[in-house]
């Protein structure tokens, strides 16, 4: 097989930041066009990527779809799941951003229609591939903390002045805006990654902000089977930031502040994608594990978001599974749905056995 012909579907922050300087690092995949109907975005992609073909519409993109081998797509929310099925119809295959479906029940039918079509379906959790993220789960996996308690995560922000021109602002419940769909969707991604689907949901989903709409300042927590609670925070209101995570266990507990310096270096427009000292940090930024009062730094993992796309190549060719099971991918959109129920009723929700 040649390079997997890749097209991706919108260029705001997502597809300019977080996909296309991804795409075009990563052997195997070729970023063969863009499609944006944004004049200046399209007059950027050309400057960036000269290779890579200017596409106005998606319906001139799917007129063409046999030109292509995959569809990344990264737009609003609300047409994250529609624009995948047709993808999907058109015999392409598909990586959606995140979150990949609105309910359950469409991210449900959207997997179906992969199996249906006989096309690979992947959910684009880039954050998986976070150095920090990376680093917890190896200790986990080591065993350096002993048997985890608690789990606790946060992606927090100072923003006080609320964007009312974004998308993720607004009341329409159809454009799956607020935090909990944004931040928090990563979050628990990687709490269902590292100790599986929960038992209990229970969530503060909160507007704090002057005018904000939707929920800018939310914590979920979540019981998973075995005993491990995971904290979760999200917020675009916090004052003070606390740590990324801190991981707690019988033997050990590991601490760690500061954001992975993969989105700041795309966000400046890096194109050092997977380059020696990608995604690497500072010893001054590196975590601790210990116990109170006799703690050492643990160098952190380096970030790789390249990872996710060469093993989604891996699994057009059918040489591996996805690199986030699908079955995880809906966990993450059920605990969503339970969470807006627990906060609306101020009750735990314990999610059905499976």
């Amino acid at each position: 097989m040649g390079p997997i012909r890749t097209v991706l579907v919108g260029y705001g922050v997502g597809g300019s930041a977080f996909h296309a300087p991804v795409l075009a690092a990563v052997e195997g995949l070729e970023l063969a066009a863009v499609v944006t109907g944004n004049p200046a975005r399209q007059d950027e992609v050309r400057a960036r990527y000269p290779r890579a073909e200017v596409i106005g519409t998606t319906d001139e993109m799917f007129a063409r779809a046999g030109d292509f081998d995959l569809v990344v797509i990264t737009v609003p929310n609300r047409f994250h799941a529609p624009l995948a099925t047709r993808a999907l119809e058109a015999g392409l295959h598909v990586v959606v951003d995140k979150p990949f479906a609105g309910t359950f029940a469409e991210g449900q039918a959207l997997c179906e229609t992969a199996v249906r079509c006989e096309r690979r379906l992947g959910v684009y959790q880039n954050r998986r591939f976070d150095g920090d993220f990376r680093t917890v789960r190896r200790l986990v996996e080591e065993g350096r903390l002993g048997d985890v308690y608690r789990f606790e995560s946060r992606f927090e922000r100072w923003r006080p002045q609320v964007r009312t021109s974004g998308w993720k602002e607004q009341a329409d419940p159809a454009a799956l805006g607020g935090i909990l769909y944004d931040l928090g969707t990563h979050l628990i991604d990687q709490a269902v990654s590292l100790f599986g689907r929960p038992t209990h949901v229970y969530a503060e989903l909160d507007t704090r902000r002057d005018g904000a709409v939707v929920d800018d300042d939310s914590f979920v927590a979540l019981t998973h089977e075995g005993g491990v609670r995971s904290h979760l925070w999200m917020s675009a209101a916090a004052a003070d930031l606390g740590p990324r995570f801190r991981v707690l266990g019988s033997k050990a507990s590991y601490v760690k502040f500061g954001m992975d310096p993969q989105e700041e270096l795309l966000r400046g427009g890096s194109a050092a994608v997977g380059t020696p000292g990608w995604g690497t940090e500072p010893e001054s930024a590196w975590g601790r594990l210990g116990t109170p009062g006799d703690t050492v730094p643990v160098e952190t993992e380096p970030g790789a978001y390249q990872d996710y796309y060469a093993m989604f190549a891996a699994t057009v060719r059918e040489e591996s599974g996805p690199p986030v099971p699908l079955s995880e991918a809906l966990t993450v959109i059920e605990v969503i749905e339970a969470a807006q129920r627990s906060s609306a009723d101020g009750a735990t929700v314990v999610l059905p056995t499976k």
